[in-house]
């Protein structure tokens, strides 16, 4: 992968993922099974794009065209 398509992976699975988390906990206080399920799914997506961002640190820098 690119560091550009890795870089949009990283903030649609962090945004993406806390906005999962805050609609499941938003489910989970008015009794919905649902909620759980958008919480793990969202943490889970959450944790991938903050992981996703110590792989881009450790990805070279793309050679220039001259």
């Amino acid at each position: 992968m690119s560091p550009a398509r890795i870089e949009v992976t990283v903030w649609v699975l962090i945004y993406g993922g806390l906005l999962s988390l805050c609609l499941g906990v938003a489910l989970v206080r008015q009794g919905s099974a649902l909620g759980w399920a958008l919480v793990a799914c969202g943490g889970t997506a959450a944790a991938f794009g903050a992981l996703l961002i110590w792989v881009r640190s450790r990805m070279r820098a793309p050679a220039e065209n001259r």
